[in-house]
């Protein structure tokens, strides 16, 4: 049986449960199988190589996700190739595409946790108890050797990450 928690994380002012471990800063990041572009399975070592951050949206196709998945790919154009980013959600790889495209955006990968909600379950931020399973917003930022660096789950998951503290993270562990 998964660890789950409550109260960390509400959803329109409800409590939500979380599966998984509550991960901090410090920790290795855990391994993960999910679906990338072209239906490629993706791991953890998939990514490795450089400072990654880790999108990570319920939804492309709401409001709030789009906002921040926008801004991360507007901050990652100063970034460059220094660091990588990538967007997590259960949405099918195709719907992650389209957005993409119909955003412009070409600088975060798409990774969907539709597969078997490895991510989401690993990372601590699977929200149990939905009619859907979704992914609580979060933030994480990892270092070239799989170092967490920096994490926020943020605490209503109608509301935009802490943008700030997120990319200071980002740019120290790519070394800028």
């Amino acid at each position: 049986m998964a660890e789950t928690r409550t109260g960390e994380v509400t959803f329109k002012g409800d409590p939500v449960t979380l599966v998984g471990p509550k991960l901090k800063a410090g920790q290795k990041a855990p391994d993960f199988k999910c679906v990338g572009a072209g239906l490629a399975v993706i791991t953890l070592a998939d990514t490795a190589g450089k400072a990654r951050l880790f999108n990570v949206v319920p939804s492309l196709d709401t409001p709030v996700c789009s906002i921040q998945t926008k801004r991360f790919a507007e901050e990652m154009k100063a970034i460059g190739d220094k660091a990588m980013a990538y967007t997590f959600s259960l949405d099918l790889p195709f719907a992650m595409a389209r957005f993409c495209t119909a955003s412009a955006i070409d600088n975060l990968k798409n990774v969907s946790d539709v597969h078997n909600q490895s991510f989401g379950k690993n990372y601590g931020v699977l929200i149990e108890g939905l009619p859907i399973p979704l992914l609580a917003r979060a933030v994480l930022v990892l270092d070239p050797s799989d170092k967490i660096t920096y994490i926020e789950i943020v605490p209503e998951i109608a509301q935009e990450p802490d943008y700030a503290p997120a990319l200071a993270a980002l740019k120290a562990a790519a070394g800028l």
